[in-house]
């Protein structure tokens, strides 16, 4: 029999939540490394990724997490830095109190991977998606669950390896106190993930030519799987802690872990309780496996997990942060937003609303106005909410309200770049971390 239960699990969401007074950040921040002719980076080769991890490990005491014998990944101090199928660099940083205290982790783990870089004569870049390499000519990093994910994510969709190994985003984790008040800041963050997707679209290019899209980024994920990403039925204005554990029992599953990685073959986690996998039934390790394995627009586990942005500048992925602690730790700047979030969604559905965040960026209109509009007014309630939820940290978002003052994406900056020196040896430094 099963250790755990569709019910039990259900009852454990009832029990997350945390005192207004004790709310904490936590930033995530993918990045690639490249050559300075645009090619990606292996994992064995002298200055490979390996050796990045192996570093970090020598020069600042990160503790090594291995599977098999290779080192995949790395953790210290509540965060970890892990890898990405393609070798994607990202920092999962430990929660904080203060946006300024994740500042200084942020600005701890760039100092380090700068290092590294200028030691190795690689280049950390800030894009949502990789410029010039082939995506078949990125080596994929030795884990486990990805040798299952390349061969099942294909099925489901075509760009699903654009995905896995050309990718990088900015994401962030916000608490919420109980069921309803996680109901209103999933409603808020999926609602105007639309226009967030504007606000850092940030991959224009893929094989140093124009994608005709400001986020490809967001693009691909439209092509990878329906049923684990975008918007899934319950994380819109209809949430609720039974509509999630039941849409997570039921998305097909990719894979368990035992003393080796099994492929579930898209049973469900239903399923794996009432009938186990080649004899083995799930316990809590299991089902904390199964979350992650799950890319809607925003997940929802212990925290609210914000997804929608390419990755950007360093400064703009902390604006990021301290967006949507503006938005999410305010009561009154909620409010507000959640207005705004009704409007905005009156104009087209989900679908159509992305699809112009991807092809346009802030430059796209929704009911008859720029998207950066929309994107002013939503900042401008960020403001207020973190100048009453920590004032010291407001200007963190002024990188972000001076990039949606210009009406434009960062992409199309990295457009103008490209089309003075479309070599990668003239546009890299310009998106160098």
């Amino acid at each position: 029999m099963s250790a755990i239960s569709a019910e039990s699990i259900l009852e454990e969401f009832y029990g997350y939540g945390a005192p207004k007074e004790n709310y904490l950040v936590g930033g995530e921040y993918e990045r690639i490394i490249l050559r300075p002719n645009g090619m990606s980076v292996g994992y064995e080769e002298s200055f490979g990724i390996r050796w990045f991890l192996l570093e970090f490990a020598k020069r600042w005491d990160w503790k090594p997490k291995m599977e098999g014998n290779k080192i995949i990944a790395l953790t210290k101090d509540g965060a970890s830095i892990t890898l990405e199928p393609g070798g994607q660099f990202e920092l999962s940083g430990a929660p904080h109190k203060s946006l300024l205290a994740l500042q200084k982790e942020f600005e701890t783990n760039r100092t380090c991977l700068n290092t590294l870089c200028t030691q190795s004569g690689l280049h950390t870049v800030t894009v949502g998606l990789t410029p010039y390499a082939k995506i078949e000519n990125i080596s994929w990093m030795p884990k486990g669950r990805y040798v299952i994910m390349r061969e099942y994510l294909p099925q489901r969709g075509k760009l699903a390896h654009y995905m896995m190994k050309g990718t990088a985003s900015v994401q962030c984790n916000y608490d919420f106190s109980n069921e309803a008040d996680c109901a209103r800041k999933v409603a808020l963050c999926s609602g105007i993930a639309p226009l967030t997707t504007a606000m850092y679209a940030n991959s224009p290019l893929y094989l140093g030519r124009p994608t005709g899209k400001m986020s490809y980024r967001g693009h691909i994920w439209t092509h990878t799987d329906p049923d684990r990403t975008g918007f899934p039925p319950g994380l819109r204005d209809d949430f609720s802690y039974e509509r999630w554990v039941n849409y997570l029992l039921d998305v097909p599953m990719m894979f368990i872990q035992r003393d080796h990685w099994i492929h579930a073959r898209g049973r469900s986690f239903r399923d794996f309780i009432n009938h186990g996998i080649d004899g083995h039934f799930p316990t809590k390790d299991d089902w904390e496996l199964h979350m992650t394995s799950v890319f809607p627009e925003v997940r929802i586990k212990r925290t609210i997990e914000v997804r929608g942005a390419d990755c950007v500048s360093h400064e703009l992925a902390l604006a990021f942060c301290a967006l949507f602690s503006g938005l999410l730790y305010s009561d009154t700047a909620m409010d507000k937003a959640l207005a705004l979030k009704e409007l905005f969604c009156t104009h087209h559905d989900i679908a159509q609303r992305f699809s112009i965040a991807c092809t346009h960026g802030l430059e796209g209109e929704l009911g008859g106005k720029k998207l950066s509009s929309w994107a002013e007014e939503l900042v401008d309630i960020a403001v207020s909410g973190l100048e009453e939820w920590q004032p010291e940290s407001v200007s963190l978002l002024n990188p972000l309200i001076k990039q949606v003052q210009t009406g434009e994406s960062p992409a199309r900056t990295m457009l103008r770049n490209w089309k003075q020196n479309p070599n990668p040896e003239g546009l890299i430094p310009t998106i160098s971390y």
